[in-house]
Order: C-alpha cells, then structure tokens, then sequence
C-alpha cells in the first residue's frame, strides 16, 4: 500500500471509530436508486479539491454552495452515477455534501467514494442516501472485503471495486468464482474499476488503462482518473472498459452536461 493510501486508511479509521454503532430501520428510509446502463456511461464526480490539483469549483459566483446545481448538470448530462468524495483531510468532503446531493438529484444514483476500511461506514452511507459505495481493494485484506461487500449487498448498495495493479484485478476477478458476487456482477452491482492515479506521486500513469485492459474481468469495467476529453472515453471504451468515471475535468468545465454527454457519445460510438 503506497504510503498516501497508509495516511488515508489510518485517518479513516479514526473516522470509522468515531461512528455511532447504533442504528435503527429508519436510518434507511432514504431510496436505493438502481443503476441503469447504456453502451457506455459516465459516473461523473464532485468533489471540492483535488490532492493533485487543488481547490475546484463548488461555488457559484455568488459564493453559494454549487454542488447541486452541478449534479443537476451532470443527470442532465446523462451520468449514471454521480461520486461524491467524502473524504474530509485532502479532499475537503464531508457526508452532509452526499445527502445534499442525493436530495437534489432523486432519480440518480450516488456513490460515497472515499477510503472505506470499515462496515460501519457504509452504514452511515446507506443513511445519508447514498446507492453505491466505492472499495479500494488494496486497502482490504481478503476477509475485510468480504465484510464489506456483504454489508453492501445486504443494503442493496452497488460498489465499484478499485483496482491499481495485477494483482488487485486478480482479486477481483477471483470474487466472481463466488456465486453471490457473480450474480451481482451480472446485473451490474459490482463494478470493477482501474484507477491510474499514481498514489505516490499522485500523476496519472496514462499507460495503466491500456496495460490492464487484458487482464479484464467478465465485469462491467470502469476506467477512473486522467479522463478529460471526449477522445479518452473514446480510447479506454476500445480496450474494454464500459464505465468512465470523471472527477476534476467535469468540476472544471463551465458545460459538464455538454462534457458529460460528449464523453458518453465518444464511448457508445467506439
């Protein structure tokens, strides 16, 4: 584990034992929405600052809160997912801006993506509203992946399952030898993503898409990180990948409906 992704698991733990164990039925009032899929498709991200990049655009010129609007944008664009970093030391993020989120777009699933180690996080997820959770797979041993999947799958959450090397995709594909994980694969519940984000230099290894792609699951597959053109959706769609999901190139633009539906097109199209 790179040593970013050491700090990140260590202060998510201390976030995770910060969270109330108790729970009641009515925490989970909040609608699951299903993912639903076209030929290619984008989960498009909000998050307020990038560690590689900076602070990014989650105001209006009035100083108002733009979150909302921008998921607005984004279902207008077409995503199927929007992720919202919730991550609170390098990413400025907080669950109040998922709850937010999913409130403004109802009938969009909302993926809570941060550094997940425990359970009890995507519990708390499931509560503020969130359909999907991401899992980083070189961040959980065997048995602590097998905890949280089952704790999504028992809350009818998606999760998209991130991987950074061969050795990560081996485990993911390993899951599907397991019937449940498979049939959830299937119907497009477990997503495996590559991210190539180095995350000790925090750059783009923009040879990972491409060096990985043989070695694929039978998966819905989702190409993360260094996506900003219509060009990339259409590149990464050529070596397999089915999903993009795109953070700081849609918090960027001025049109990220335009860029949403641009990207989703030059995928189908490849």
């Amino acid at each position: 584990m790179s040593d970013f992704l050491q700090t990140m698991a260590s202060h998510s733990a201390e976030r995770a034992a910060a969270v109330s164990r108790s729970f009641s039925s009515a925490d989970f009032d909040k609608p699951v929405v299903s993912l639903t899929f076209s030929t290619f498709d984008v989960i498009a991200e909000i998050k307020d600052r990038s560690p590689a990049e900076g602070k990014l655009k989650t105001t209006n010129s009035y100083g108002d809160s733009d979150r909302n609007s921008r998921a607005k944008s984004y279902a207008a664009g077409g995503a199927a997912a929007i992720s919202v970093l919730t991550e609170p030391s390098r990413f400025d993020g907080d669950l109040t801006h998922l709850e937010a989120v999913a409130a403004a777009v109802p009938g969009v699933p909302v993926m809570r993506k941060d550094f997940l180690v425990e359970p009890v996080q995507i519990l708390e997820a499931r509560r503020a509203g969130a359909s999907g959770v991401l899992l980083i797979a070189t961040m959980l041993s065997d048995a602590k992946l097998r905890e949280m999947l089952d704790c999504a799958w028992e809350h009818g959450l998606f999760v998209l399952l991130e991987s950074f090397d061969e050795e990560d995709l081996r485990r993911s594909s390993e899951l599907l030898d397991n019937p449940v994980d498979r049939d959830k694969a299937d119907a497009g519940q477990l997503l495996i993503g590559v991210n190539t984000r180095n995350l000790r230099t925090l750059e783009v290894d923009s040879d990972r898409l491409e060096n990985l792609a043989p070695l694929l699951p039978v998966a819905r597959c989702v190409a993360e990180s260094g996506l900003r053109v219509p060009d990339d959706a259409a590149r990464v769609a050529g070596w397999g990948y089915r999903m993009a999901l795109v953070g700081t190139a849609l918090m960027r633009s001025d049109e990220p409906a335009a860029l949403a539906a641009a990207m989703r097109a030059a995928g189908a199209a490849a």
